[in-house]
């Protein structure tokens, strides 16, 4: 560049002609292509090794994801082979000479699939969406009042919880959901949603702190209230830290099998992991069966995290960056 500035200088020293000259010169593709040819090279002429790593690829780490992923493929490999199979044929990895779909029907007869079906999706919808208004209002309020003695217990108070194991409340959530009558599909909804209010409240908590204040007082110069505030301005700019949560509430819920297990009481409000559980003495003998009722229960949730599980690693990372 000092080549270039120096030539410039002589060229207004010698005229506008000269100068015209020059910048033609400069501005060439032939001196572009020039100038970029010797930025890539070192002292000695030889060409310089791009540090670049956007295109290089981490062979170790490639290979160690490889050998875990065969963690979770080759099960899966194993229960889709096996659901088509008869008895006779299961235990292999070989593919069913016959596939024998019937083995859903049978399955969905068996543990009454439809029913049992409705209930998850009664409880997850219900439990996704009092979770995405109340958890993140909660982490709202505490977020924008941690300089206070009383939000930040709160916020730590939640946070600690998330460290307790679950067997340790077992026996105390019976018994309370027994005696205030929610040992039902309400009372699982709402232990769904105070269960996750921890690590709903963790995750939205940084995301919401990062968003500049003048924001919200600017809406209340213009008279918005809080409620106005949280749910037209703070809530539109949550949609990837909601998109998590509700990934995450819907997989757990659909998915659980403990808590289904210590607080229903009612046969006909069954889970699907609930009622697998109760028929697998059935299953005991054939196998095919019971892996077509794994399948069943395992495909919604499955396409579900399939088309969105960009939203959950894009919603984590907002979360626990700064500034994002």
């Amino acid at each position: 560049m000092t080549n270039v500035q120096t030539a410039k200088t002589r060229a207004g020293e010698n005229g506008a002609a000269n100068d015209e000259h020059i910048n033609v010169f400069v501005d060439s593709p032939e001196t572009e292509r020039i100038r970029r040819s010797q930025e890539i090279r070192d002292s000695h002429g030889r060409p310089k090794k791009s540090h670049d790593s956007a295109g290089r690829i981490n062979w170790p780490l490639t290979v160690v994801l490889m050998f875990l992923s065969l963690g979770v493929l080759v099960p899966l490999y194993f229960t889709i082979v096996t659901a088509f199979k008869t008895p006779a044929e299961a235990g292999t990895f070989a593919l069913p000479h016959i596939w024998h779909w019937e083995n859903f029907a049978t399955a969905s007869n068996m543990i009454n699939f439809p029913r049992v079906a409705l209930n998850s999706l009664i409880i997850t919808v219900c439990a996704v969406a009092l979770t995405l208004v109340t958890n993140t209002f909660v982490a709202y309020a505490v977020a924008r009042n941690m300089d206070k003695r009383f939000f930040r217990f709160l916020y730590y108070f939640f946070i600690a919880a998330m460290f307790v194991p679950f067997p340790v409340l077992m026996l105390p959530l019976a018994k309370q959901m027994g005696v205030l009558h929610l040992d039902n599909i309400v009372g699982l909804i709402v232990l769904y949603v105070i269960m996750g209010l921890g690590t709903n409240m963790f995750i939205a908590t940084a995301f919401i702190r990062s968003i500049p204040f003048s924001l919200e007082e600017a809406a209340r110069l213009d008279g918005a209230g809080t409620w106005t505030i949280f749910f037209r301005i703070i809530w539109p700019l949550m949609g990837p830290i909601n998109a998590t949560i509700a990934i995450t509430t819907t997989l757990w819920a659909w998915n659980d099998f403990l808590m289904p297990l210590i607080i229903l009481t009612d046969s006909s409000q069954t889970t699907i992991p609930l009622a697998q559980y109760v028929f697998s003495s059935q299953f005991a003998t054939n196998y095919p069966v019971a892996f077509s009722s794994y399948l069943m229960a395992m495909l919604p949730v499955l396409i579900v995290y399939i088309f969105s599980q960009k939203w959950v690693i894009s919603g984590v990372m907002r979360g626990a960056v700064k500034g994002e």
